[in-house]
């Protein structure tokens, strides 16, 4: 199978998800930002929660799995506190303190 990019950014958005175990009903405030071929076995997929700088980059092989140990980035220090969240659903709020206490 050969994966396009906009294919491993798919890949990696329900992986996301389902590691997560978040609903589809709050797939909408998810995005692709960046979907990139590295070398020619695999994609570095860069998701989001739209209007956020938390990011987490996931690796897609060609054979359509993920990485399980993803990277997680966010410049939000989780002391500065969580005032950011104020207008997200609860569960997209949970999963964000989640990851950026564990950094």
């Amino acid at each position: 199978m050969l994966l396009t990019a906009t294919d491993a950014g798919q890949i990696a958005l329900e992986f996301l998800m389902a590691d997560w175990n978040i609903s589809d009903n709050y797939r909408e405030w998810f995005a692709i930002f960046n979907s990139r071929l590295i070398g020619e076995s695999w994609y570095i997929v860069e998701l989001g929660v739209e209007g956020f700088p938390d990011r987490w980059f996931i690796q897609v092989y060609d054979t359509a799995m993920c990485d399980p140990n993803y990277t997680f980035f966010s410049p939000v220090r989780s002391s500065e506190g969580y005032v950011d969240f104020v207008d997200l659903p609860e569960m997209i709020a949970e999963v964000l303190v989640a990851e950026r206490k564990s950094r």
